[in-house]
């Protein structure tokens, strides 16, 4: 029965081993993984498209910026005049009737 119990610890400890050297290599291969993953081409070309893609934002922002402020300027101005055309109308309501008129 001794025998049994030396025998299959035998077999649990080479188990034991050839699982633990598994392990060592998968993280190994996953260490390389990842550092081949960020370093590699298509990350490079990946991370230069993303830092292309921000400066693009940042200028469709800053262009955004002086639109809205040219459209609030317009927008001040079309209220000026529409005061001015009211007041003009008003002022000369009565020639403006009468020339409608005739």
């Amino acid at each position: 029965m001794t025998e049994d119990l030396t025998l299959q610890m035998q077999k649990l400890e080479e188990e034991n081993k050839k699982l633990k050297k598994r392990a060592e290599e998968a993280e190994g291969e996953n260490t390389i993984i990842k550092g081949i993953g960020n370093n590699s081409p298509e990350m490079r070309a990946l991370q230069a498209k993303v830092k292309e893609a921000e400066e693009i934002n940042k200028l469709h922002q800053e262009l955004n910026g002086r639109l809205q402020t040219k459209l609030t300027e317009v927008e001040e101005d079309n209220k000026k005049l529409s005061g001015q055309i009211s007041d003009y109308i008003k002022k000369h309501e009565n020639m403006i009737r009468k020339a409608g008129l005739q």
